[in-house]
């Protein structure tokens, strides 16, 4: 019995040892997009698993320099992925964006904020931002308001979320009377906030993503980032409202 045992077991290890695992850190805002494709992928490579980690992308960043064991790195803003090939976290080369989105003001869907000129109205008293160190909702959102010369002016307003969703939740459930989300995120909570404005004045809101230089399955995460410009995957983006970047 302890033979046959052995030879079970021996016979298995090819199998455990085809079995790969492939994590994708990406922002918090490719949620859906992101679960709907990992499947795909899989099916694609049979015995490869895909482990998807959703952040802010500037925690991301943080955990990655920390030594957490990632892959794929999909952020949210250029900035981030600028610093991430500054610290050499990433393999430069497989760098690419995959995808384009907007920034929206969002208010209540009884607000009498039409505009970002709006916001200055006493009545407003909350404003749901992204934290502009580590979210880059947030930093959008600094670049439209100083564009408008409003950031400063409306710096007793504000209040800061960990992520763009949290954003989408402080308007939604009536906690904040506006917010800047991007506009793929509206589609969450359609029946309980509205869209005020398309805000400009702010950097192109583009979706890098690259291979991280520690990566435990280099050509396997070079796949997946390839993967996500491909017509099956771009067809995907575009159903929950992403742009071709």
């Amino acid at each position: 019995m302890t033979k046959r045992l052995l030879t079970l077991a021996l016979a298995a290890l090819p199998l455990l040892a085809s079995a790969q695992q492939l994590t994708v850190s990406a922002a918090t805002s490719l949620t859906d997009a992101f679960k709907v494709l990992a499947p795909r992928f899989e099916a694609s490579r049979p015995g490869v698993s895909l482990r998807m980690n959703f952040a802010a992308s500037g925690v991301l960043l943080q955990q990655i320099a920390q030594g957490a064991p990632v892959d794929v790195f999909a952020s949210a803003d250029q900035e981030t992925m600028n610093r991430a090939a500054a610290q050499k976290l990433i393999a430069t080369e497989t760098r690419r964006d995959f995808a384009a989105n907007a920034l929206v003001l969002v208010t209540p869907p009884d607000s009498a904020v039409k505009s970002v000129a709006d916001l200055a109205l006493p009545g407003v008293r909350r404003i749901a931002v992204g934290k502009v160190a580590s979210v880059p909702v947030g930093r959008y959102t600094q670049q439209a308001l100083e564009a408008a010369q409003l950031w400063g002016a409306l710096q007793a307003k504000l209040v800061f979320a960990d992520n763009v969703r949290q954003v989408l939740d402080y308007v939604a459930r009536g906690e904040a009377d506006a917010g800047f989300v991007y506009r793929t995120d509206v589609e969450l909570a359609r029946d309980r906030l509205r869209v005020a404005q398309t805000v400009g004045g702010h950097a192109p809101v583009t979706y890098p993503a690259a291979a991280v230089a520690d990566s435990r399955q280099p050509a396997l995460a070079r796949a997946f980032v390839d993967f996500l410009a491909s017509e099956e995957a771009q067809a995907v983006l575009a159903r929950h409202g992403f742009a071709r970047p």
